[in-house]
This record gives structure tokens, sequence and C-alpha cells, in this order.
């Protein structure tokens, strides 16, 4: 690890100025992706700006019905907030099954959105990594890649995002509140991470200096019919090789609504509105479920080890989608 300087800030604009002051600074709040990077030398800062003392700390009722969940609320309290279990189930689902119980007591919502890919290559700083290194290659196209992306990729990379929580976001249609050099702004959650494209250095849309503040749950009601299911190697701390953030409603067993979103398989969470909307207005069922799954797996790609996540993540939706209808006795 290289030496660096740290100080704390009670303020954004403090915490904003710090970053003119030196070469290469990073906020830090948990710390629990950033200090990985930092002891792997992916990242090395020069100097560390503390925020977690910040007033991004509450979870609120919003004026729309929604409910707000500051940055720096940790992911624990996050899950087991009585207003998140009542009223969003399926997020605090998708957060109990990451990590692990003292990750998510120090990791924050804010730091959940900023997470790098767990791609054994980013990792690997002996290997060439576009995302690491832009232009130095990809090693995971033709190398080992069980656990990368099959949709959304480019030539220059199949990283995938590793977050639980942020798929249940991307199905609830959250929104990002941001604020840096430029003011502060709101980002629809599907426009917050990017796919690699020919930039697969750049996670997300943020600008430099910008730092999440909140994050805003659209009054929804889908606390009946809902799954958060995780395909994982071992059922403790593993990241998912696929993942299915499903909610619906239903009425007299027709789908009047239907949100899905996937992780595990692509740079981002992976959301279909074309998908959602053709579950809407179908009758409750397998069948229909079969062919949501083969439309929103349509285009994707295998790499040789991670083919065999095409059906699986078919096999998944299906399945999260069958339970959140409730018909798990007829799976």
């Amino acid at each position: 690890m290289n030496k660096f300087t740290f100080i704390s800030v009670d303020n954004p604009d403090a915490a904003i100025a710090e970053l003119d002051e030196h070469d290469s600074p990073k906020f830090i709040a948990g710390g629990t992706n950033l200090l990985d990077l930092m002891k792997e030398n992916v990242e090395r800062p020069d100097h560390l700006i503390d925020i977690t003392h910040l007033a991004f700390n509450t979870i609120e009722n919003n004026a729309d019905g929604g409910l707000r969940l500051g940055a720096l609320v940790t992911n624990a309290d996050t899950a087991w907030n009585v207003e998140v279990e009542k009223r969003y189930p399926l997020l605090s689902q998708a957060i109990l099954a990451g990590a692990s119980p003292q990750l998510r007591n120090m990791a924050t919502n804010g730091g959940n959105l900023m997470q790098r890919t767990r791609c054994y290559y980013f990792y690997d700083t002996a290997t060439p990594c576009n995302k690491r290194e832009p232009g130095s290659g990809c090693s995971a196209i033709g190398g080992y890649n069980r656990i990368l992306a099959i949709l959304g990729t480019s030539e220059h990379c199949i990283a995938t995002h590793p977050s639980d929580m942020c798929v249940a976001l991307a199905a609830l249609g959250a929104i990002v509140n941001i604020t840096g050099k430029n003011g502060e702004r709101s980002i629809p959650f599907a426009d917050f991470h990017r796919l690699p494209g020919d930039r697969p250095e750049l996670d997300n849309t943020l600008e430099a200096g910008d730092i999440v503040t909140s994050i805003d749950l659209p009054a929804e009601d889908f606390t009946t019919h809902y799954k958060y299911l995780k395909v994982r190697d071992r059922a403790s701390y593993a990241f998912a090789l696929v993942s299915v953030a499903a909610a619906l409603k239903i009425e007299n067993g027709k789908i009047l609504e239907a949100r899905l979103a996937l992780g595990g398989v692509a740079h981002k969470p992976w959301r279909s509105l074309e998908v959602e909307n053709m579950l809407a207005g179908s009758a409750v069922g397998k069948e229909v479920f079969q062919k949501a799954a083969d439309a929103i797996l349509e285009g994707a790609k295998g790499y040789g080890d991670n083919t065999f996540k095409i059906e699986l993540a078919k096999r998944a939706i299906v399945r999260a989608l069958t339970e959140a209808a409730g018909l798990e006795e007829q799976a």
C-alpha cells in the first residue's frame, strides 16, 4: 500500500475543496471496497477525504410518498429499517443477501453504488486490464471468465457489477441524488452506471468531485409479490453468478405491473422495460415467465467459461418470478 494523507471533513464544500489540493484524492466512507483496492495496489490515492461526518446519515419520508435513503446510512441499518422492511422488502432482501454482517455494518449506501468489479484480472496488477489501465487489453476475453458478463459487453471489457443492493434499486426505479462542483442534481438509477463500451474504466456517470448524498425510492407498492434470488457458489459471503430482483402487482390472476432486474450478468444492473411491458397484462404462469426470461437474455453472449450463465439466468428468472407470484408449489 502506498503512503497517503488523511483528513476528515464535516460539510460537502470542504470535501470538494480538498480534491484540488492533491494529485489523486479519494473520498472514503465505510471503506469496505476502497481499502481492498488499495491493499492490492489497484487504487493508489495520495489523499483520503473522510466524508462519514457529512449529514447524509438518515432515512426519511419524501413528500411524494417515497423514501429517501441517506448515502451514509449503513447497509445493515437500511436493510433493518422499519420503513424499508415494510414498504420496500425487495430491497431489504437484496441487501441481506450481500456480503457478511460485519461488512454490512460498515458499508454505506453510497459506497455500495460505487463498488468496483471483482473481475480476477482487475485485481491482478500483473495482467492487462482496460478497466484498471485503459488501452492495455482485456485478459478476461479468452482467459478464465466464469464469473463475468454475458450482456452489454464490449471488445474492451466483460466485467460485472458486484452489488446486490443495486439490482433491487434498479428494479424499484430509484433516483440517485448528487452534490458536486456544479451544484446538485439527480440521476435516474438506470443512467447512473455505465456499460463498458470503449471506456470501461468509467463505472458510472459521476463527474469529478461529485458526492452521492441520497437515494430516493419512488412510492410504489411491491410489498406482496417480490423475490430477490441470488445464485452463487456458496451460501455465505459470495458474489452472485446470477441474481434476480423480481416484483409483481397481481390482480385476479393477471399481472398489472412487473419489475425485473438482473445482477452478476453485466457491467451494470440489467433491467429491460420491454420485458416488463411484455409481462404486464399477462396471466400469471410459468409459460409467460419463460418467455420473459428468453426475451431478456436475447443477445446474451458467453465467452467460454461463463457461457453456462445464459441458461442459469433464464432458470433463475423463471424461479424468481414463480416465487414472487406465490406459485412455489406449482414450480
